[in-house]
C-alpha cells in the first residue's frame, strides 16, 4: 500500500522555524485534514512534501524510497502532486489541453493514452462539457475543478489539496466535498483548509499545526472534540476551551 512518510521534517527560514520535527504518514485510502490558524506552517508542509521546498533536516520517503531531494517533476512522475489554492491557468490553452500535459509529462503517457486519460479526468471532475473552452473563460469554481483535474491526470497516489475551496460559496463548497470524497479509493488525500465543515464531511482523520509544530492527530472526531483546539484553531482562550 502506498505510503509518504515523514520523519523529523524541519524547515528553518534564517530564525524562523516554519516546520518544526514533523512526523506524519498518508496511506492509500484515507482522507485526512489538515487545519491550524495562519502562520501554523502547513502550506510550507505541503511544498516540502511535493519539492517546492527542501527540508532543514528530517526525510520524506514514499514508500522505500526516500524523496526527500528530488525536485517538484521528480516527485510528480514518483506519485505525489497538488492542487494549488490560486489555480495555476493557462490561458491560452483550453480545458482538455490543460489536463493533456500532465497526463503526458506527470503520468508518462503516450499522447493517445493522455487524450483517453484528460477526457476521463474531466468527466469525473464535472468539466466534460467544457473540454474545449479556454481555461481563461472558467468562473472560481470551474477553474478549482480544473486545478484538482490537472493534478489527478498526473495519476497521483499522493494528492495534495491546498485549501481548494477558498473563496467558495457554500453550495459550491457542497459540491467540491462529493468531489474529493469520490477521489479517496485509489489514493492518499491530504486537504489543508480553513472551512470545518468541507473537512468534517470529507476527512476521517484530523491534524492539527501551530507555529510549525503537529499538536494533535487522529480520528475526525476525536481530534475535533479536543479542548485545547479551540484554544488552538478558533481563538478561544485556553481557559474557556479547558
Amino acid at each position: 500500500m502506498t505510503q509518504l512518510t515523514l520523519q523529523g521534517v524541519t524547515r528553518r527560514f534564517g530564525v524562523l522555524t516554519a516546520v518544526d520535527a514533523v512526523d506524519l504518514s498518508l496511506r492509500v485510502g484515507e482522507c485526512v485534514g489538515l487545519i491550524g490558524p495562519n502562520g501554523a506552517g502547513k502550506s510550507t508542509l505541503l511544498a516540502l512534501m511535493v519539492g517546492d521546498l527542501r527540508p532543514t533536516s528530517g526525510q520524506i520517503s514514499l514508500n522505500d524510497t526516500v524523496v526527500t531531494r528530488l525536485p517538484v517533476p521528480a516527485r510528480v512522475r514518483a506519485g505525489i502532486a497538488r492542487a494549488a489554492q490560486i489555480p495555476q491557468i493557462f490561458d491560452r490553452l483550453t480545458v482538455s489541453e490543460s489536463v493533456r500535459l500532465p497526463a503526458l509529462y506527470g503520468a508518462g503517457l503516450s499522447d493517445t493514452q493522455a487524450r483517453a486519460e484528460a477526457a476521463i479526468v474531466l468527466e469525473r471532475c464535472g468539466l466534460a462539457d467544457k473540454a474545449q473552452a479556454y481555461a481563461s473563460a472558467l468562473g472560481l469554481l470551474d477553474r478549482k475543478r480544473l486545478e484538482l483535474a490537472k493534478a489527478l491526470a498526473a495519476r497521483p497516489r499522493i494528492l495534495l489539496l491546498d485549501e481548494i475551496a477558498a473563496g467558495l460559496t457554500e453550495p459550491e463548497v457542497e459540491e467540491m466535498v462529493v468531489l474529493v470524497k469520490s477521489l479517496r479509493d485509489d489514493r492518499a488525500i491530504l486537504w489543508v483548509e480553513h472551512i470545518p465543515m468541507a473537512l468534517r464531511e470529507a476527512c476521517e482523520r484530523l491534524i492539527v499545526m501551530e507555529r510549525g509544530v503537529k499538536t494533535l492527530d487522529g480520528p475526525f472526531a476525536q481530534v475535533w472534540s479536543d479542548p485545547g483546539l479551540q484554544a488552538v484553531y478558533m481563538g478561544v482562550p485556553g481557559d474557556a476551551a479547558a
